[in-house]
């Protein structure tokens, strides 16, 4: 029988787990993790923290982590948080803990007072579009052509 996970806050503490975990999932999209401790320290407990973080613990163990950003619709007043990342160590999967970040994650939006939670997949990703349908998410069919800059090269 698997020993009970507790869902928290990210605390400092949990930052070497957490530097970890993004690594795997970031090679796990085949991407190059370019983050370092000093990045996570500032982005989740900087002087403007870019992100929210919840984890989950199995004992003195960091199984899991959830994270997220704000996101908001001004002009109709409402607040939302973007699951921006949900993860969860292989040794713990297929026992409820991703259910147990994403219920965390609703909980933590209605605290902040938002009225929704956004969560994006790659086109690909059919079996966690599938996880995130059984968790009641509906697709959302995005109207809007999205643009971007990057700020890191000169013009």
């Amino acid at each position: 029988m698997a020993q009970i996970v507790q869902i928290r806050a990210l605390e400092q503490r949990d930052l070497s787990a957490l530097l970890s975990m993004v690594v795997d999932l970031t090679k796990h999209h085949h991407d190059e993790p370019r983050l370092t401790p000093e990045s996570l320290a500032r982005d989740f407990f900087g002087p403007v923290a870019w992100y929210h973080g919840l984890v989950a613990v199995r004992g003195p163990k960091v199984v899991g982590y959830a994270a997220t950003l704000p996101l908001g619709r001004l002009g109709y007043g409402t607040r939302g948080l973007e699951l921006h990342h949900l993860f969860v160590d292989p040794t713990a999967r297929h026992q409820g803990v991703g259910r147990q970040l994403v219920r965390a994650v609703e909980t933590l939006a209605r605290e902040l007072d938002c009225t929704y939670v956004m969560i994006g997949t790659h086109p690909d990703n059919h079996a966690a579009q599938g996880y995130y349908q059984h968790l009641g998410y509906a697709h959302h069919a995005s109207l809007s052509k999205r643009f971007s800059k990057r700020l890191d090269i000169a013009p």
